[in-house]
Formats: C-alpha cells, sequence, structure tokens
C-alpha cells in the first residue's frame, strides 16, 4: 500500500497477480474519494470570518481560580457533538488505564521590561520574544518610533543596558543587553509576566500564570490549558495508570496574533521552538501500540507531537522550529483526545480545535459556553474534547 501510494512507478515493474493488481486500484479510487472529501472541507472552513462568535466582555476571566482545579469543565463528544458539563476534576472519571497525557513543561519568562532611553529619558517597554546568540533578543518594542538602531536603553538604575542593533520582520528588534551576573536572575528582579493584551488585571502571583509542572525558561505565554492541574490531581491521574508524558514548546506572542486574512490558508504561522526527550517519545509510542490513547493537555502540547510525528505515527525525539497551522481538513497523526481552553473568536487556535472536533460542533459548544456563563481564555474554564 505504501509503494502504490509513494512510488506507484515501481509497482509497473511488480510481478502481481490480477487480485492484487484489483486491490491497488480500489485503494487509488478510496484515495482520490478522500482527496475530495479533504478539498470540499478546506473551500467549505477556509473563511476566517467563519470562526467568529460573539463574547461578552464579561466571559473574559480577568483572575485566576483561588484553586487551579475548581474551574468547569465542558466535554464535547468527538463522535457524536454532545457535550456535558462538569468540573475540572472529573477528568478522571473520562481517562482509562494505559492512556497518556501529554503536558507541556515550558515555563514562562517575566519577559515584559520598563525602560528609559539614556538619551531622552523617554519610557520604553519591550518584550523579549526570542533568544539568539551572545545576549542578543528579538524584542517587541513600544513605541517603536522611539527605538531606532543605535538607541540606548537602561532597565533598573542600570543593572541591565540595551542597545537596538537591527529591525526585523513586522518591525520587530534586535536587541543586545549588556549585565553582570546571571541574566535569569536579573529578569526575576525586573520583569513583569507578559499577560495577554485581554488580561487588564494586574496579577498578584506570578506563579498562577505558571503550571505546577513548568521547569524549562523560554515562553513568553503560559500553556494555559495546564494551569488547571494542581500536583495532587496529576497524582491522582498517576494512579489510575494513566501515563504522564512531557514535551516543551516554547509559547511565543504569535499566540495572540490575530488571523488578519479571510482566505485562512494565506495566513502566516509564528515559529516556536519545540523539544522532545528520547525517553517520552517511547513513552508516547508505546502507548499508542499497546491501545491506549494520547490526550494532549493544550494546544501548545497537541502542536509538538503533530509536529514531531512521522507519517507512519511515530513520534521522533529531537528539537526544532515548528510552524505547523493546524485548521479543518487537517489529519491527525498522534493525538486521540485534548484538554483546552476557551479561544478567541477568528483564532488559530479556534481553527486548531474545530480540526480536531468538527467547526458545527466546536461553533455548538462555544454557543452553550457563552450561554452558560462559562468563563473564556487563559485563567478561564476548560474543555475537553474527546
Amino acid at each position: 500500500m505504501r509503494t502504490a501510494k509513494r512510488r506507484p512507478d515501481l509497482l509497473k515493474k511488480a510481478d502481481l497477480t490480477n487480485k492484487e493488481w484489483s486491490q491497488v486500484r480500489q485503494w487509488k479510487k478510496e484515495w482520490k474519494a478522500e482527496e475530495t472529501e479533504l478539498r470540499e472541507i478546506k473551500e467549505q472552513f477556509m473563511k476566517t470570518s467563519d470562526f467568529y462568535y460573539d463574547l461578552p466582555k464579561e466571559l473574559i476571566a480577568q483572575d485566576p481560580l483561588e484553586d487551579r482545579s475548581s474551574s468547569r469543565l465542558l466535554h464535547l463528544s468527538m463522535q457524536d457533538g454532545s457535550f456535558e458539563h462538569r468540573h475540572f476534576t472529573d477528568i478522571l472519571d473520562y481517562l482509562h488505564k494505559g492512556d497518556c497525557l501529554v503536558i507541556n513543561d515550558t515555563k514562562v519568562i517575566p519577559a515584559r521590561l520598563y525602560g528609559h532611553k539614556e538619551e531622552t529619558g523617554a519610557v520604553i517597554e519591550i518584550l523579549l520574544l526570542k533568544r539568539r546568540e551572545n545576549d542578543i533578543w528579538e524584542c517587541l518594542v513600544k513605541p517603536g518610533k522611539k527605538a531606532r538602531p543605535g538607541a540606548k536603553i537602561t532597565f533598573g538604575d542600570g543593572i541591565l543596558k540595551g542597545e537596538i542593533i537591527d529591525v526585523v520582520d513586522e518591525g520587530n528588534r534586535l536587541i543586545q543587553f549588556h549585565y553582570d551576573g546571571i541574566f535569569e536572575e536579573i529578569l526575576d528582579q525586573l520583569g513583569e509576566m507578559p499577560l495577554p493584551p485581554y488580561i487588564t488585571h494586574k496579577l498578584k502571583d506570578k506563579n498562577r500564570y505558571q503550571t505546577v509542572y513548568a521547569k524549562n525558561d523560554g515562553s513568553a505565554a503560559a500553556p494555559t490549558a495546564g494551569l488547571h492541574f494542581t500536583r495532587e490531581l496529576l497524582k491522582q491521574v498517576e494512579d489510575m495508570g494513566v501515563k504522564i508524558a512531557h514535551v516543551t514548546l516554547h509559547v511565543g506572542l504569535g499566540t495572540f496574533r490575530p488571523v488578519k486574512v479571510d482566505d485562512v490558508e494565506q495566513h502566516h504561522m509564528h515559529s516556536e521552538f519545540y523539544m522532545v526527550e528520547e525517553d517520552q517519545a517511547k513513552l508516547i509510542n508505546d502507548t499508542k501500540k499497546n491501545g491506549g490513547r494520547v490526550i494532549s493537555v493544550g494546544t501548545t502540547s497537541c502542536r509538538t507531537l503533530e509536529s514531531a510525528t512521522d507519517e507512519n505515527g511515530i513520534l521522533q525525539a529531537g528539537s526544532g522550529w515548528t510552524e505547523i497551522f493546524i485548521y479543518p481538513g487537517y489529519h491527525f497523526k498522534m493525538i486521540d483526545g485534548l484538554i483546552t481552553n476557551f479561544h478567541l473568536p477568528e483564532s488559530t487556535l479556534l481553527m486548531l480545535v474545530s480540526a480536531l472536533a468538527g467547526k458545527e460542533h466546536i461553533m455548538a459548544a462555544y454557543e452553550e459556553a457563552v450561554k452558560e456563563r462559562y468563563r473564556f481564555f487563559s485563567f478561564g474554564d476548560a474543555m475537553l474534547i474527546l
């Protein structure tokens, strides 16, 4: 079958029986039907405006709940699109022994810094986006007009200094930093958590924008589906015989970037760095091999798994940059289910969950969530698609 699909020219030299040739023709017919169906799905769903829904402003959660796991849970069935209203701790009712939860262990860095231009004293706000070599970072700078190459910025009475050395894609700046000591410790001292633009309240506790399992520094935003888990709940999951695997994807600011084109396929995804360790790839592959389900905690874990899984459904260990864009018509290679939050209208993440559960089912579930006054976005309630 693989040869017929990838190298049909080789079959011409093969000594096949009439029955085998008949089977090849049948496969080709099925593949053509699949391609037609896929094309029709794409044509039907490819307008950004199709992913719009009305969200009352008061449903955008501004603060995290005191107890992480006390959020509500909307279960959406992938089989028939039905939904149930539960609480997040009820997640245990949907997991089976032999399943594998995949978490993203990235850690958000306090990437928002406020400084002053050395020449004029003007206030400059920067957001660290991507670490380059030799203490150079790609940054978002406000106001951009005042941030020309050569400009020098001082932070925290001079314990950190930066010089803008270049302007790159989308107006981002490359800044060369100078300091004594350890950069991460200076960031902890001076930086603020880079909360999404729709959260206007001040965060009282930095750790509430981190998962309890956050380990690898590098994100400009939290993998928010994981915020619902407490250490106690994770232990209960493991005690059921459910494996917990970890991957790393450093979430970029592009997560909040709106899709500005109405033709979805014209949207350019931001690039994010991911890592999958050898032992974790084996754990996930073994789960599939033994008939268990792989359930992704969050869209970031999902994008990592789908980026690192080959066409044969095998997760490959390694690291790299991914620009994977998942929207209706995409064929999932690894995940069987997803724990996620409620996403912005017309966002790439809403398109991703629509690819998994079906656009009509997702939009109906979101309509129900609005009606039932669920809390939306980063500090909001959760959805289980399974």
